[in-house]
């Protein structure tokens, strides 16, 4: 038995999805909210497995909502229910946690399966939106910082090459076997898409840089 919670600022919709989800005999809303505040309230306490979160709500929207829940909830699993097909909120829904977005469109037996794949640790995400979230995070790698997706270690790691320091002498820096380093280094280089050591150094050199001053 999947519990699920509705957060939806329409009441006509959340009675159609309860109706539409009680009839199945694995699915059982737990309870409901038309607010953010109303959810953050009531989902805690609820037991529910799975949040129906509207993306537009009165106080808020279900993307932030999505993010709170989970920090307070990290095993909740949050389904995002909206009417529009908006990739700029797809992209930000995923990055807040959310296991899945579909739209209010979405025919019943569909939307059963739905809550089912989410609650039992499934993604849905087609074809299409994946492709866009990669691209968008791609796009996001090459105009931001690259290092961003290092671990802490990683990034230790990565700064030292910049610095010429050999393996071994990073191990001795950081206390750490020779082998490990080098297992630091190709993880570093396969995050940041580099074939080789000398490449990282570039990188890491070029953001040591100080950007350009603009005065004379």
């Amino acid at each position: 038995m999947a519990r699920v919670f509705l957060v939806d600022d329409h009441e006509v919709v959340r009675v159609g999805v309860r109706e539409l989800l009680n009839s199945d005999d694995d699915l059982e809303v737990v309870g409901e909210a038309g607010s953010v505040a109303e959810a953050l309230a009531r989902v805690p306490g609820s037991g529910a497995d799975v949040a129906v979160l509207d993306v537009r709500l009165p106080d808020g929207n279900g993307i932030e909502l999505c993010r709170e829940l989970r920090s307070r909830l990290p095993e909740l699993k949050c389904l995002m229910l909206t009417s529009f097909t908006d990739d700029e909120a797809l992209f930000d829904a995923i990055m807040a946690g959310a296991s899945g977005f579909v739209l209010k469109r979405i025919v019943g037996h569909d939307l059963q399966n739905a809550v089912r794949t989410v609650a039992a640790g499934g993604s849905l995400l087609d074809a299409r939106s994946t492709a866009a979230l990669l691209d968008r995070i791609r796009r996001e790698r090459d105009q931001g910082d690259p290092t961003r997706s290092l671990t802490e270690q990683e990034r230790t790691v990565f700064d030292h090459i910049g610095e010429g320091l050999t393996n071994k002498q990073i191990a001795e820096k950081m206390f750490l076997a020779e082998k490990t380093v080098k297992n630091y280094v190709s993880h570093l280089l396969a995050k940041l898409g580099l074939e080789r050591r000398t490449q990282a150094a570039v990188l890491a050199t070029r953001l040591r840089k100080p950007a350009p001053s603009n005065e004379e």
